[in-house]
């Protein structure tokens, strides 16, 4: 019999398998294969294949859209939306429209073709850590958007259809509904028990010590409690914020110890699957961010979403997220 399991913050149910939890290699895993490096359009010498560079880490006596940059972003050739232009909002009817306004950035993790962020040395993930910071700032800035989204699709089955390592920024115009209904379910329990409940959260898990991966003086990984993917890891700071981009110095460093310690952790215990990898974090200037607290969620791809899941809301999870973080605490890298 499975357990039904709630998400205090969205109220979301999933149903876990804790009677015959699937193991790792029980999971099929798509293989990854490198074969467009010749080609590719964000290694060194290949600057001319992208649009114009927005922003780089690079040593001074480098030039824009040249080799030399350690993280590079550019504008998504194929943008999902265009900053050019105005909104112009209007409605047909019941129908509402508006203009596709809003940003698309693609944030090239290194130079280096075959390597990933689990690959990348501490310093390198801080880095494309300092980069993000950045151009989320950057793009607030733009009275015209509300909500900046932070995601990553590590291999095919995630999505990726470009294999060199990069993360996409998206600047939207509205707050999607994903965020909206974390926001309210953050803001009605900190409106009730004037607690924010990740910081609630951060409490339960580290005295259970059932579901953490891996922690360090400033942030600490662990399997939600009522996770919908088999092994989704939450990176979390163990100091209350709402906004990613409001890092210290000694936070993005603890942060990028953390996000490699959890990738190879999946990557050596999964056999290096696909993955999303989302930021969640408040918007500026709205009453929820109050209760609200940023953090990172990884989720492999191991299982796919059907019509059980489409049609109900539900998950079914064949892992408890107890078995996965077992397996990964364990996980010697």
């Amino acid at each position: 019999m499975g357990q039904l399991r709630r998400d205090p913050i969205v109220g979301r149910w999933v149903i876990v398998n804790v009677e015959k939890p699937k193991l790792p290699e029980q999971f099929e895993v798509t293989k990854h294969e490198f074969t467009q490096k010749a080609n590719c359009a964000f290694c060194y010498g290949h600057e001319n294949m992208t649009p114009p560079e927005i922003d780089a880490v690079r040593p001074p006596d480098t030039l824009p859209n040249t080799p030399g940059w350690a993280v590079r972003v550019v504008p998504n050739k194929f943008p999902a939306l265009r900053i050019e232009g105005e909104l112009n909002p209007e409605g047909i009817g019941i129908y509402d429209m508006l203009n596709g306004i809003g940003a698309h950035e693609v944030l090239i993790e290194s130079p280096e073709h075959e390597k990933n962020l689990a690959d990348l040395e501490v310093g390198q993930i801080r880095d494309f850590i300092d980069m993000a910071c950045r151009r989320a700032i950057s793009l607030t800035g733009d009275k015209r958007f509300k909500y900046i989204l932070l995601f990553k699709n590590y291999g095919v089955d995630a999505g990726a259809s470009l294999e060199h390592g990069h993360g996409q920024m998206i600047a939207l115009p509205m707050i999607p509904k994903n965020a909206y209904e974390e926001l309210e379910g953050a803001y009605r329990y900190f409106e009730y028990h004037e607690r924010c409940i990740f910081c609630d959260i951060i409490r339960q898990e580290k005295q259970e010590k059932l579901r953490i991966v891996c922690e360090n003086e400033l942030f600490v990984a662990f399997c939600p409690f009522a996770s919908r993917f088999p092994f989704q890891v939450w990176l979390i700071s163990k100091q209350h914020s709402p906004y990613f981009c409001h890092m210290s110095a000694q936070e993005k460093n603890k942060l990028s110890e953390i996000l490699k310690c959890s990738l190879l952790k999946i990557k050596k215990v999964l056999r290096d699957p696909s993955y999303n990898f989302i930021l969640h974090t408040s918007p500026l200037d709205i009453k929820q961010a109050e209760g609200f607290h940023w953090y990172v969620e990884i989720m492999p791809k191991l299982t796919r979403v059907a019509g059980f899941e489409w049609g109900s809301g539900f998950y079914i999870v064949p892992t408890p997220p107890e078995v996965a973080a077992k397996f990964l605490r364990e996980a010697e890298i």
